[in-house]
């Protein structure tokens, strides 16, 4: 069945789960909504009770009068009756049928429907975010507690490979009490968030829950305890946080269910892949998330997360290289080029792109790459710590802290922070903030032992022209450990920058390393 179905001023969205007249959301029961989409699903026939019965209430006993109540509701719903019949016709002692025209689209041709409603399940993980219950004494914090799940339903519904249960549908159950695995059932999906807001004099506390909706275990919870700003601009923040914090434990949820899984199909591997790359950027996580993403694209060639999820993980072995990337970067830029022609709105791909043209010389393409992708997926942290480089890179190197710093505040505890803090060392750097930046570079240090080896080398910079040499030179053995051919004039060959500010700034970091003991050649 299509995504969306049209029958005169009605639209049905079954991935949503929603009912539309126009443009208005009607509130129906979940059983109400099935049996309305199961009615048109197979409308080329007539439908028997017993049908009815196995689709809906997989085989369990059902009073004739609690399925006339269902059918009726589904008639008071879409405007019809038993006299009129106009959408759905009793034939009596055989069934229903659902005769009125119904067309994919508002103004295209009628089309003819077939097979059954979606399984319970999507293939891909599913979540409904339930109304956060408002703790405060105040019932006027109730529009500020609303406002907080609509935002983080509206931005985990950005996450890639993530189905969510519209807004309308999940705020019937606002102030009810809920069984979440008759909801997990009910509405087919994989994980319920809920949680709870509370102000307490000059400060909020949220606490979320996520739940598995097949065993009720709690498998994630966090709290936020802040103090009250602008209420309208926490909603956003404790949105964003949320949900990127959200997005890494169901790539975890999901790549335990799939390691369980005789035969993981190719979105079970692509979550696989994206576990790997959660765990850090070491080569050998690295390694093994591009073996996932190669197999999920063997069982599924058309798998386009899995594809950027290779050209993340092609970005991030480029960008950490000191030599010779230009190859690996224009392999990954056709590579994005292909996957923005088929989805041009895809937000990780754009920022991706960017990234691949900030380290070419292109800074203020990819500026605006990463740009493109924030107006997709404003919650995408990682995109304005690329801006900041991207910056860095015009010669405007002040900017770059405060692009590092709304990286932060969107994900304070993201796995990809200490890129982050490189890139703001950098920036150090090329203004000659020696302190600043050793104070930078070595909290990345400190937050990834894995690190690629020109943070030492720019922390010996920053130590060097700070007159703490012996220090500096032992960095740079320990840099030469991991690049052992690198050397000063190899720096200046792989300038990432042709601006003649940076390039004057990147005499002083050659200065520096030949103080620590770099090479000349």
């Amino acid at each position: 069945m299509a995504c969306a179905i049209f029958f005169e001023n009605f639209s049905l969205d079954t991935d949503r789960r929603e009912l539309r007249r126009g443009t208005d959301v009607l509130a129906i029961a979940p059983q109400v909504f099935d049996l309305l989409g199961y009615l048109i699903s197979n409308r080329e026939r007539v439908v028997s009770k017993d049908d009815l019965i196995n689709a809906i209430w997989q085989g369990r006993a059902v009073s004739e009068v609690a399925l006339t109540t269902r059918l009726n509701a589904v008639r008071k719903a879409i405007g019809d009756s038993g006299d009129e019949q106009r959408f759905i016709k009793t034939f009596q002692r055989k069934g229903l049928r659902f005769v009125a025209p119904v067309r994919d689209g508002p103004g295209q041709t009628a089309a003819t429907i077939t097979g059954s409603l979606p399984s319970p399940v999507p293939a891909k993980p599913s979540l409904i975010v339930l109304p956060f219950a408002n703790l405060s004494p105040a019932s006027e914090q109730d529009y500020f507690v609303d406002g907080v799940t609509e935002s983080l339903t509206t931005d985990l519904s950005r996450l890639a490979g993530i189905f969510v249960i519209g807004r309308n549908t999940a705020f019937t159950f606002k102030g009810k009490h809920v069984d979440l695995k008759q909801i997990g059932r009910e509405f087919g999906v994989r994980y319920v968030l809920e949680g709870s807001v509370q102000r307490g004099g000059s400060r909020m506390r949220i606490n979320v829950q996520l739940i598995d909706a097949e065993t009720g275990n709690h498998l994630w919870a966090e709290r936020f305890d802040k103090p009250i700003a602008d209420l309208f601009d926490m909603q956003d923040e404790i949105g964003a946080r949320l949900a990127n914090q959200l997005g890494t434990e169901l790539v975890s949820a999901e790549a335990r269910r799939a390691a369980r899984a005789p035969h993981p199909n190719s979105m079970d591997l692509y979550f696989l892949g994206m576990a790997s790359v959660n765990r850090g950027s070491d080569p050998a996580n690295l390694a093994q998330a591009r073996r996932f993403f190669e197999h999920a694209l063997c069982r599924d060639p058309a798998n386009l997360e899995a594809m950027v999820g290779m050209a993340f993980v092609d970005t991030t072995r480029a960008t950490s290289m000191l030599i010779d990337r230009t190859a690996p970067l224009q392999v990954v830029e056709s590579s994005l080029a292909k996957i923005l022609a088929h989805t041009p709105n895809h937000a990780m791909a754009h920022c991706l792109m960017g990234v691949v043209q900030i380290f070419t010389k292109r800074a203020a393409q990819g500026i605006a790459e990463c740009e493109r992708s924030l107006e997709l997926d404003r919650n995408l942290a990682i995109a304005h710590a690329w801006i900041g480089l991207g910056k860095c890179n015009l010669g405007r190197a002040e900017e770059t802290e405060a692009c590092v710093m709304e990286a932060f505040r969107l994900s304070p505890r993201d796995n990809r922070a200490f890129s982050w803090m490189n890139t703001a060392g950098v920036a150090q750097s090329y203004l000659g903030l020696d302190t600043a930046a050793v104070h930078w570079f070595k909290r990345s240090i400190e937050t990834n032992r894995n690190i690629a080896p020109f943070v030492y080398f720019y922390l010996a910079v920053a130590l060097a022209h700070l007159g703490q040499t012996e220090e500096a030179r032992a960095y740079v053995k320990a840099g030469l450990i991991l690049a052992p051919t690198f050397s000063i004039a190899q720096f200046h060959a792989s300038s990432p920058t042709d601006h003649p500010t940076c390039l004057a700034q990147r005499a002083r970091i050659a200065e520096g390393l030949r103080k620590a003991g770099l090479p000349e050649q």
